[in-house]
Order: C-alpha cells, then structure tokens, then sequence
C-alpha cells in the first residue's frame, strides 16, 4: 500500500549505494543471495528466541534487498535476476513467521495460517505479472521492475513494518500474525477484483 509512495524517498540513496557497490564488482544477484541468507538467519534468530538479533538480520537483509535492483539498474537488469529477487523474496516472507512457529509452539497455528496466506497472495500476484506480461501491460508505480507489480492492502513495506513489530513484541506474534494475515486476505481479494476487471476480456 505505501510502497509507490515510498519509492521517490528511498530510491535516490539506494541508486546511489548500488552504483557504488557495481563499481566495487558487486553483482546484483550477489547481492540479492546475500540478501536471502542473512534474512533467513534471521528466521534462525527467531527460532533460537534471539529477536534482537533477528531485527538486525531482517533489517539488514531487506537494505540488501533494496540494493539489488539498484546495483541491476547501475549495471545491467537481466530476467534471471528478476526470477531470483522473487524467489528470495517469497523465501524469507515464509521464513520468518516459520521461525516464530518454532520458537514457541503457541505461535504455530497462526504462523501456519500467515504462511499459507503468504503463499495465496504470492500466487495471485504472480498469476497478475503473468497475464499482465501478455498483455504487454507495463507501470513503474513501484519503481523499474522485471515484471508487472500490482498494488495491494499488503506489500513489502507493510511485511517489514509486521516482521520488526514481531521482533519487538514476540509475544504478540499470534496477535499481529493475525492482523496481518487479515490484510493478505483482502489483498488477494482486492488483486481478483482487479483481475477480474483488467482481464474480463480478452486481448
């Protein structure tokens, strides 16, 4: 919801660090599977009950995950690098509400629940990117992506907000599981709508 608003803030010094670390020799998917690894130490933190440590990881890992479309856009953005950054994106999305689940088994139905929730919502976002690339529709609301980026209740920048509210408050984990949940909810539904009107006919 706040990430096209967010992006003329954060994309001036995130273009600028990335040109930075391509001129170091830093490639973009070297960045993004960096990335991806220290997110998920992260999940590790979490289920080791570290969550001081895992705010810094998460932290972390999601500055790496903003820099590596910048360091793409300084160099040179490829498909694979595309599939590569949503991939781990989708990876560390699991991983952490799986390390709450295993922190405390109080957290695992809801961390099952927002998981499975996840999954339907990256599903439907894809599916959208999909039908929207034959289509040849195109936006940069979210910044120059590889793929089509609906706009939904919940993105990237509200899962941060959740997983570092999460870190601060374990113990309210089944709370804000279950609000954020709630918010994938009506985002998969919201994305439908919106298929439903985009794609009604054929092209």
């Amino acid at each position: 919801m706040f990430d096209a608003r967010l992006r003329p803030l954060i994309d001036p010094p995130l273009n600028a660090i990335g040109r930075s670390l391509a001129r170091a020799g830093m490639t973009a998917n070297l960045v993004t599977l960096i990335g991806a690894a220290i997110g998920i130490g992260g999940a590790v933190a979490i289920a080791e009950r570290q969550f001081l440590l895992a705010l810094a990881l998460v932290l972390l890992s999601r500055l790496l995950d903003g820099l590596d479309g910048a360091v793409a856009r300084a160099t040179q953005k490829s498909d694979f690098g595309g599939y590569l950054d949503i991939v781990c994106d989708f990876a560390f999305y699991v991983a952490v509400p799986v390390g709450f689940g295993v922190a405390d088994p109080a957290n695992l139905r809801p961390a099952l629940v927002l998981v499975a929730c996840f999954t339907v919502t990256g599903i439907s976002f894809l599916a959208f990117a999909v039908l929207a690339a034959q289509r040849g529709l195109s936006t940069e609301a979210h910044g120059d992506k590889s793929f089509f980026y609906n706009t939904g209740l919940a993105e990237g920048g509200e899962t941060i907000a959740f997983f570092v509210a999460m870190c601060v408050w374990p113990t309210a984990f089944p709370m804000l599981a279950g609000l954020f949940t709630a918010l994938c909810v009506i985002t998969i539904i919201q994305r439908s709508m919106a298929a439903r009107l985009v794609f009604k006919q054929r092209a």
